[in-house]
């Protein structure tokens, strides 16, 4: 035993002598109450309370980052859930159980932040900051918690490029979730609008326009936005409808990437469609 205590004290001499040292010196600085003693307490106590309040304060932004993601993820999935389960509602009111479809909801969200937009007449985009090594593909669609943002387009190894809905190349299959009519989604240059949209179709001002089950792109129903204008037509059979898009392209910040693709197969042949029947 006295041959441990004599080894540690070989070893740590002088860190024993370090701490009583200090101790002693801070039990005679409290013990006295000198002016300049005490100008000194104010300052050690001052310093001390200013680093710790650094220290909490960069803990709490921490905290507050990683809160306000998880809160992002969360309206995201439940902007995703409202739509799966009004879709069910509306569609197979009496044969759907919906508590059954509650835990169906899970597809994959990845995080991402827009590093860079380019907000033009035609060619809308956005550059997010996750690409291939986060699982990102073309094809996926890109949301928020409001709605559909876009589709991505292309990727690298760490980033990805986006098309918004306001961008001309960029059709997608639409359904009013009222009436359940189907339609084409794109940008004209000025307006989100459905396109060869026949008189007969029931749409009125105020239905809310999400995306189709038939669609080859996004076949999952997310919000799009809420019909604000039908254009009649004078001549011809077809209506031109205006759509207001619930997400605000300017503002978006924070987005997630739904880690599903549609087939391949599917889009060529729907897309080829499409541009023989324009």
């Amino acid at each position: 035993m006295l041959r441990t205590v004599s080894k540690l004290w070989d070893s740590f001499k002088e860190y024993i002598i370090l701490i009583i040292l200090i101790l002693t010196g801070l039990v005679f600085l409290s013990l006295n109450y000198t002016p300049a003693v005490k100008n000194l307490k104010a300052v050690a106590f001052g310093s001390f309370a200013a680093v710790t309040s650094l220290v909490s304060d960069a803990v709490n932004i921490t905290k507050l980052k990683s809160e306000n993601e998880k809160l992002r993820r969360q309206n995201a999935e439940l902007m995703l859930q409202v739509n799966l389960l009004r879709y069910y509602g509306i569609t197979n009111h009496e044969l759907k159980d919906m508590l059954g479809y509650k835990d169906t909801v899970k597809y994959p969200l990845i995080p991402a932040h827009v590093v860079s937009k380019s907000l033009t007449a035609s060619q809308s985009s956005l550059t997010l900051n996750v690409g291939i090594s986060d699982s990102v593909k073309p094809g996926m669609p890109v949301v928020n918690g409001e709605g559909l943002i876009g589709i991505v387009h292309s990727v690298s190894e760490n980033y990805s490029i986006v098309r918004t809905l306001k961008n001309r190349d960029l059709n997608i299959t639409v359904k009013n979730e009222r009436s359940r009519a189907d339609a084409i989604l794109k940008w004209n240059g000025e307006d989100l609008v459905l396109v060869d949209v026949p008189k007969t179709y029931d749409i009125e001002p105020g239905d809310r326009i999400i995306t189709s089950d038939l669609s080859s792109i996004v076949a999952v129903p997310i919000g799009v936005g809420v019909v604000t204008q039908l254009s009649k037509v004078e001549t011809g059979i077809f209506n031109e409808v205006k759509i207001k898009p619930f997400v605000d392209f300017i503002r978006v910040e924070h987005v997630f990437v739904l880690g599903i693709v549609e087939s391949k197969q599917k889009n060529n042949l729907e897309l080829n469609f499409y541009r023989m029947n324009r």
